[in-house]
């Protein structure tokens, strides 16, 4: 159950986190890594920091720090900005002040701003991913146009391929993403790219719209670690089966979106990536270590 005023209750925390409520415990008595409040019937209440360095903890370990050594970077992390939270409220503000009122300017000056502030990953999932969630259900209100939605998906895709540049590089395992026939948003893919960047794979990216004939042919030719099919809802993928379980057949293969579902799952050897971008990206990583 979520608390009042932004504060969490480990079971929140870890469904938020995608880390055991038993581990989330562990961390807490052995490094002193989440530092919670208590509710005036005595339930721990974990503050959006305790979430931030969770996140941060998360991360490390994915890179294949111990979790000493994890705790201790994202301790000291945390004890070098400790002004973070405010700064990064202000600096979600000032972006969607300047997306709300379609002045790009002032919203690349504040990409500028938050990026030179914080990681990608931070930016990626505390700045746009909620601030494109929230976009969503103002719109599905009536509360934002079809020209708001537009201008700021274009903005924000157009920053994060500038990020993406050079993401295909390195040593490390490669994805291939690319969105399910018919598929054009292609944001989240994008994100979730980013993220697996971040923990060291390579990726190659076809973006919206890419029929399932052309990705088994780039599936053959760079013989990834995992294949990602973004699809927003499982039509987009219906019928497809006898082509996904070829696919499936050549790499580990992963439906991300609303499209995933058990029973797509069942039908091709799939595996599902129905939730946030940043915990799908690790939990692609950490499949492709076991």
């Amino acid at each position: 159950m979520e608390a009042a005023s932004g504060y969490l209750q480990i079971g929140e925390l870890s469904r938020r986190s995608g880390v055991s409520t038993e581990l989330l415990r562990a961390w807490e008595r052995r490094y002193g890594l989440l530092r919670p409040a208590r509710s005036e019937g005595g339930f721990r209440l974990y503050s959006p920091q305790d979430e931030r360095r969770v996140t941060v903890m998360r991360n490390h370990l994915e890179r294949g720090l111990s979790a000493a050594q994890a705790a201790r970077l994202t301790l000291e992390e945390a004890e070098r900005r400790p002004d973070e939270a405010p700064a990064l409220a202000r600096g979600i503000e000032s972006l969607r002040d300047a997306l709300d009122a379609l002045d790009e300017t002032a919203a690349h000056t504040a990409l500028d701003r938050l990026l030179s502030d914080f990681s990608v990953e931070t930016v990626l999932g505390e700045v746009v991913l909620p601030y494109l969630h929230e976009l969503g259900e103002r719109w599905a209100r009536g509360e934002a146009s079809v020209a708001d939605e537009h201008f700021a998906s274009n903005l924000l895709r157009g920053r994060l391929l500038g990020l993406a540049r050079g993401w295909d590089g390195g040593s490390g395992p490669r994805a291939l993403l690319a969105c399910a026939p018919g598929e054009q948003h292609d944001l989240a893919l994008i994100v979730f790219g980013l993220v697996l960047r971040e923990l060291g794979w390579r990726i190659t990216f076809l973006g919206p719209d890419t029929p399932l004939d052309t990705l088994d042919d780039a599936t053959r030719t760079l013989e990834p670690a995992a294949v990602v099919i973004a699809a927003s809802s499982p039509e987009r993928i219906a019928g497809d089966e006898v082509s996904l379980r070829k696919l499936a057949r050549n790499a580990p293969l992963w439906i991300a979106g609303a499209g995933a579902s058990s029973v797509v799952g069942k039908k091709t050897g799939a595996r599902q990536l129905d939730g946030d971008p940043l915990g799908a990206a690790a939990l692609v990583a950490r499949a492709q270590r076991e």
